[in-house]
């Protein structure tokens, strides 16, 4: 109350100063205007009289002239006429008139003397106990034969100004004091709702952050003046929250003897192992898009979702480093400077983005056609032949060349500098690099399997997409096989020593270095990672209502729509299971998230329709009622949303034809902080050798499926609770964060020979 008083009081005395300053220029303006317009009134009359007095002095006695005066001396405001000789002596004049206008007065002297009209307001003594009489005194010269023969003087009561003044200042003060009290009442107002109220909200929160409570409710914006400093506080917030969690955190594994990775230590370890040198990272994908909203017609920010972003960003954060990557986002163009730069993350800028255009004919041809149309299928090993035409090729070439040039670009002036590429989009980008850079520390992670020497063979361009990689000194996979198959295929592609006891090639005198780095996810700690306030059958309950389906078992699956997922076995899967067990039709519901991916492929266009139609073939067979077996949500989920699935659920599908890693499973793990539910895992899935306490299944073996998601619903809650104890001990162990650690790690402690150093060991 008081910060709104001081507000609201210097406002209120303001507007008071401002209401009497006015009240009093009113007050002048209408005096002012009130005697011109007697004074113009006196003008029109006295030249009336003029006319008709002037002729009459000729003649005596002066009869006429007295009934002239009295005739005209009725008229409102009008105190009395008089006319005068030469001399001053009075010729006529109204009755009623005081006895000291008998003589001429001194504007009548003044006019004779100036041969001209003249006119004055005074104030007349009063008698005896009478208030002053204000007046109006205006005076004509009289001519004879061109000759000034007296004056007509005419006598005006003034008095009502003085009145009609005082109305005018009751009114205007009485306006000023109601605009005063209604003005500050509204500024009391918006000032409390606007400002103060704001404020006291603000430090509440602030001092509830500071008091430990992590959980306090969000401020929300209350005006466009305030949304920048809500803005800042937020951060500032979110800032404390992430210190204090990541203190307690690392207390906590003090205490037990644990060490887990965080975003915290990760951005120290690697800070002091970058030594201040920043950080180059490039990928196709970049981690800020900006698009249009139709809408408002204004520029929104989507986060892609990416465990590689969750990952590196805080270490880009911490040595001010440089992402490199392709501008796919519709306002991109409109947010970058004249360098192709943006600061990121939008609300904190702390590192550079950095983005490559690519033309309509360059995304095609390297992204649809070369990348996901042929190496995309030869490496999953989906039974979907890839496609390798020699145009996607040289467009492909082309744009590793852009991305290439964009890092040297971004690198000039860095001594030694630390490069971070990835997948399979850019394999040609190590080797150009490291050529122009050979003091460059270079490392590329292939997201995605490595076939065996006799399928990665089909790529007509096999020998340079190798060689393209072992420009690299590091190359990252996710597990043991994929190194091995890699390995196997440079004994086969070119000419290099391979050296299996140390797993590194040895290709004209550059070493690279072959490792596993399982990737995984950032696995949320204290409870942070769901919505505490209901539980499984709570969010199971809620979700089929929403659907509007019965269940009282929910399946769910989580996938982009693609060919390697699994996505039409795993249908046939819960076919067979229906049908081996009826008693759970009307009760068991698979709700399967696919995200459309890469619609402008056939491949995958036709993918979509086939999962469609498979969907809707084992619905026509097993629905009732408002029951289901599939429900197919063909759309984009927010992590949040999804998560509300893996908390409901009772089993999660994983069944990848072939998958790198996949890591829907470890984000399901992740989600469930009640130690419930049921993971069923391909084989095939890069998590299933990290996952053994998953139901791990053949997904070509229908049989086997179905048996599989029997168990999973038939498992004891004691079983469960010990496999999913063990699966979320693992990945919050392993997760995202160790992951990037021991990569970058690894590739900061490479030592690089200088190409005099290379030449002088070769020489005999």
């Amino acid at each position: 109350m008081r910060t709104t008083l001081k507000i609201v009081l210097p406002l209120v005395v303001s507007v008071a100063v401002v209401s009497a300053l006015f009240a009093a220029y009113q007050v002048r303006t209408e005096r002012r205007n009130l005697r011109s317009e007697l004074s113009r009134r006196a003008e029109i009359l006295g030249e009336s009289l003029q006319e008709t007095v002037e002729p009459l002095l000729d003649h005596g006695p002066y009869k006429n002239l007295q009934r002239i005066v009295a005739r005209f001396g009725q008229r409102e405001h009008l105190k009395g006429v008089a006319v005068y000789d030469e001399a001053g002596a009075a010729l006529a004049i109204t009755a009623g008139l005081a006895p000291e206008f008998q003589t001429r007065p001194a504007a009548a002297v003044r006019a004779a003397q100036l041969d001209a009209n003249y006119g004055e307001f005074l104030t007349m003594d009063p008698a005896a106990g009478a208030p002053p009489v204000p007046m109006h005194i205006f005076a004509l010269p009289l001519h004879r034969d061109g000759q000034v023969a007296g004056t007509l003087v005419l006598f005006h009561d003034a008095s009502y100004i003085n009145t009609q003044v005082q109305h005018t200042l009751r009114d205007a003060l009485l306006n000023a004091a109601i605009q005063t009290l209604l003005i500050s009442l509204l500024a009391f107002v918006l000032v409390r709702w606007t400002f103060t109220a704001p404020l006291a909200l603000t430090a509440k929160w602030l001092r509830t952050l500071r008091a430990g409570q992590t959980h306090a409710p969000p401020i929300t914006s209350q005006g466009e003046i305030f949304d920048q400093l809500h803005q800042e506080v937020t951060h500032l917030a979110q800032d404390l929250n992430a210190a204090r969690a990541s203190a307690e955190e690392e207390a906590r594994l003090r205490n037990s003897h644990v060490s887990i990775w965080t975003a915290e230590r990760l951005r120290v370890s690697l800070q002091n192992k970058l030594q201040e040198k920043p950080l180059f990272v490039v990928s196709n994908r970049e981690p800020y898009l900006n698009v249009h909203n139709e809408k408002d017609n204004s520029i929104g920010i989507i986060v892609p979702a990416s465990g590689v972003v969750t990952a590196i960003e805080p270490v880009l954060v911490a040595c001010d480093g440089t992402w490199v990557a392709h501008g796919s986002g519709s306002a991109d163009r409109e947010v970058s400077d004249a360098y192709d730069h943006q600061r990121v993350p939008p609300e904190r800028p702390s590192y550079t983005l950095r983005r490559v255009w690519l033309s309509s004919e360059e995304e095609k041809g390297y992204y649809q056609g070369f990348a996901n149309e042929g190496l995309w299928p030869l490496c999953h090993i989906a039974h979907t032949r890839p496609v390798f035409r020699p145009e996607d090729w040289v467009l492909y070439q082309r744009v590793n060349r852009r991305f290439a040039d964009a890092v040297l670009q971004e690198m000039e002036g860095t001594e030694s500098p630390i490069l971070l590429a990835q997948d399979y989009h850019l394999a040609l980008l190590p080797r150009m690099v490291k050529e122009a850079r050979p003091d460059a520390r270079v490392a590329i992670f292939w997201h995605i399997p490595w076939p065996n020497p006799e399928v990665f063979g089909i790529c007509p361009w096999q020998k340079e997409l190798v060689d393209g990689l072992l420009g690299a000194d590091l190359i990252g996979f996710h597990i043991q096989s994929h190194c091995n198959n890699f390995l196997e295929t440079v004994d086969r592609a070119v000419e290099a020593l391979t050296e299996w006891d140390r797993f590194a090639v040895n290709r004209q005198g550059h070493v690279t270095r072959v490792r596993p780095y399982p990737i995984s996810v950032a696995f949320p700690e204290n409870g942070h990672g769901g919505n505490e306030t209901r539980n499984s059958g709570e969010e199971r309950a809620a979700l089929c209502s929403e659907l509007g389906i019965d269940g009282s078992l929910l399946g769910v699956g989580v996938d982009r729509v693609d060919y390697t997922k699994g996505i039409i076995e795993r249908f046939r899967g819960i076919e067979h299971f229906l049908d081996l067990h009826p008693a759970y039709q009307h009760r068991f519901t698979f709700v399967q998230i696919g995200a459309p991916s890469r619609t402008e492929i056939d491949r995958y266009k036709h993918f979509l329709d086939e999962v469609s139609a498979e969907a809707d073939r084992i619905n026509a067979r097993f629905q009732a009622g408002r029951w289901k077996p599939i429900v197919l949500l063909k759309k984009h989920h927010s992590h949040q949303e999804i998560a509300r699935y893996y908390r409901a659920a009772s089993v999660c599908l994983v069944t990848s034809l072939h998958d790198g890693m996949n890591l829907v499973a470890k984000e399901f793990i992740a989600a469930r902080e009640d130690e419930r539910g049921v993971l069923m895992l391909s084989t095939f899935a890069g998590a299933a050798h990290e996952l053994p306490d998953a139901l791990l299944v053949n997904p070509y073996d229908v049989q086997q499926v179905a048996e599989a998601i029997y168990r999973a619903l038939e498992m004891p809650e004691e079983e469960q609770a010990r496999r999913m104890e063990r699966m979320r001990k693992n990945v919050r162990e392993h997760n995202v964060y160790r992951w990037a650690a021991h990569l970058l790690s690894d590739l900061t402690e490479i030592r690089i020979d200088t190409p005099e150093r290379i030449e002088v060991q070769q020489i005999p």
